[in-house]
């Protein structure tokens, strides 16, 4: 009788796809989520590595294999820095979809924000979240799970936003409209999966937006994501001392209501900008105390001359004050 180990064993051999009709070769297993496996293979075309994406579920429907061809086909048009970008995709002799992608070097958010690094540095990575979540919205496409585990953070400080299997298109064509694959009765595990009175529910639970959790699909749309970036900027700051500022632009994209948040990825990331740059926060209502704390931090940044020019502009104003009251 087979053990465990080699029953593991077999059930390996059995997922690791045969390539051997490709330019690639299997190098080790990335990852494996409830719908496909991600492996590590070597081009012997371009001479690089790259991470092969394939069906590892069984698809008697060929709902999956069209899930993720549509996934590769989303993250070929949307070409920028923060979204992992496509190589090639096509069909296993034994029939299994797969698409190559870059592969990306670094760790997951999650375990970067374990690490010591400053506010400003959080911010700023949380910037480059938002932006790559922005071009995607740009070009009518939103992730709808947007979690620290989909989010790369690469050796040279880039973050680069992965896994947009069940990404929806907000003005794409009705072939490649995700709605028809939410119907599939096969559905990733990772997916909370659900049938309400309005569709179905896609997602994880602690990082979907209210209305994306009761299965509004009608009502999804940049301002959910929105939402699962609040609950990001929640995460990256957690055990820390969060300015108020930031805490009022992560309870603004927090809101309960979409037109409560704000309107886009953009529009937030412009929030944590002005923050960075000592400007005032439209989200928060400083005190006078508030005001007169930015405004002194923002002027210790200044150099020695612009502070003693600063200086001699406000005596030269008072005495002017003084001098035209005395007459």
């Amino acid at each position: 009788m087979l053990n465990d180990d080699a029953l593991a064993r077999l059930r390996e051999a059995a997922d690791t796809p045969d390539l051997s009709a490709t330019r690639y070769r299997v190098r080790g297993r990335l990852g494996r989520g409830g719908m496909g496996s991600v492996y590590l293979v070597s081009d012997s075309e371009l001479l690089r590595d790259a991470a092969l994406k394939v069906l590892s579920a069984p698809d008697p429907s060929g709902d999956l294999a069209a899930r993720l061809r549509r996934e590769a086909q989303l993250l070929a048009r949307l070409e920028h820095p923060g979204i992992v970008p496509v190589h090639d995709a096509g069909v296993l002799p034994d029939g299994r979809v797969f698409y190559v992608m870059k592969h990306v070097r670094g760790e997951r958010l999650d375990a970067w924000s374990r690490q010591e690094h400053t506010l400003p540095a959080r911010l700023r990575l949380f910037q480059k979240v938002c932006g790559a979540v922005a071009f995607a919205h740009a070009h009518g496409v939103i992730h709808r799970d947007l979690k620290p585990e989909n989010i790369m953070v690469g050796e040279f400080g880039e973050a680069v936003v992965m896994d947009w299997g069940i990404a929806k298109l907000l003005r794409g064509q009705a072939e490649s409209d995700p709605e028809r694959s939410e119907a599939a009765p096969t559905r990733p595990p990772r997916i909370q999966a659900a049938g309400t009175g309005h569709g179905v529910i896609v997602g994880t639970p602690e990082w979907m937006s209210p209305e994306q959790a009761r299965g509004e699909i009608s009502q999804v749309d940049e301002r959910s994501d929105v939402w699962a970036l609040g609950a990001i900027l929640g995460f990256l700051l957690e055990g820390i001392d969060v300015p108020k500022p930031v805490a009022s632009v992560g309870r603004k994209a927090l809101s309960q209501q979409p037109e409560d948040r704000y309107r886009s990825a953009a529009e937030m990331s412009g929030e944590i900008e002005a923050f960075l740059d000592g400007l005032p926060v439209t989200a928060h209502q400083e005190t006078l105390s508030e005001r007169a704390g930015r405004l002194l931090r923002a002027n210790m940044a200044l150099p020695l001359k612009a502070l003693v020019l600063m200086m001699l502009a406000y005596l030269i104003m008072r005495a002017l004050v003084a001098l035209f009251a005395g007459l």
